[in-house]
């Protein structure tokens, strides 16, 4: 028979962190233990339709219990003004005796956590919406947010059929065996009126390392405090740097002005030494068309000669 094996908890140590956060004597172990489930019972049932994704504990010396709730929507938890957070804390400080501190963080993609792709789908197939459709519909929008592969599972008497069965779906690739894959995943309940339908998600977001995912880490922490860190220019340097070209570029129109005087007295002798050549050039060319016509005149009258002489002949 086949073993099945959590995803999450298969990858714990690796690059997830746990989702209770504390450590106890071992006479208080199962005390600390059964408060956070009940916990979190109390906290999903009371916020049923909030999109709580996840919900992290962790405990002080001080016995302060601090609740981290990650949710899609951050306003029902949050309430007017407030008010529903106000009244959460005060109910678990009543029933487990502890000072309890709660902050709540947003999901900006919901799409990408099974757990609330899950309770999407169940909530469908509880407003009597075709399972089929349901997961394809939500198959697509993870595949359109960027994930690299989705798998979904239901399980029981789908669409009312008296012997319950098993359909799934997938697309892209879900390497389960991989300790390095990012895999979520998340399952939910669908309690209809003909039995409850299980639905079962896998999200392959990325493959990573621990090593990776440290130096991301580390380059995310040390970007924004260098550009803190980074040297401005103060307004007194700005000055100076400003008045420094303004003073060489009046020195430098001072020397400009004065080696055009001396580039001009140059020009000066320059023009009388390219005179010359230019007049003796004129000469030659007159002469050249004088000499042409005065060969091409006396050509006439050889000819005419030797013409009477062949005639006399």
């Amino acid at each position: 028979m086949g073993h099945k094996v959590h995803p999450n908890a298969f990858r714990l140590g690796v690059f997830r962190p746990w989702e209770a956060n504390w450590f106890a004597n071992p006479k208080d172990y199962t005390k600390m233990l059964h408060e956070d489930l009940e916990m979190r019972r109390v906290i999903l049932a009371r916020l049923r339709n909030a999109g709580i994704a996840k919900i992290e504990t962790e405990r002080s010396s001080n016995a302060q219990l601090t609740v981290t709730i990650h949710t899609a929507k951050p306003g029902i938890v949050i309430g007017k003004g407030g008010s529903s957070v106000d009244q959460l804390r005060e109910d678990l400080e009543k029933r487990f005796g502890n000072r309890v501190r709660i902050s709540i963080q947003e999901i900006k993609q919901p799409e990408l956590d099974a757990q609330l792709v899950a309770e999407n789908i169940a909530s469908q197939i509880e407003r009597r919406i075709s399972y089929k459709r349901a997961m394809k519909q939500a198959i697509l929008r993870t595949m359109r947010s960027g994930a690299k592969g989705v798998r979904i599972y239901c399980g029981g008497r789908l669409r009312g059929a008296e012997m319950a069965r098993r359909e799934w779906d997938r697309e892209g690739r879900v390497p389960l065996h991989t300790l390095r894959a990012d895999i979520d995943f998340g399952r939910a309940t669908a309690k209809t009126t003909f039995g409850a339908i299980g639905v079962k998600c896998w999200i392959y977001k990325d493959q990573i390392s621990p090593a990776q995912r440290r130096l991301t880490a580390i380059q995310e922490e040390t970007v924004p405090i260098a550009e803190v860190i980074a040297p401005q220019p103060q307004p007194e340097a700005i000055e100076a740097v400003a008045t420094e070209p303004v003073a060489q570029a009046s020195a430098a129109s001072t020397e400009t002005a004065a080696k055009p005087a001396a580039r001009r007295t140059r020009t000066t002798a320059a023009p009388k030494t390219a005179v010359r050549p230019k007049a003796e050039a004129r000469p030659k060319a007159e002469a050249k068309p004088a000499t042409s016509a005065e060969a091409k005149k006396p050509a006439a009258p050889k000819k005419a000669t030797t013409r009477t002489k062949k005639a006399d002949a």
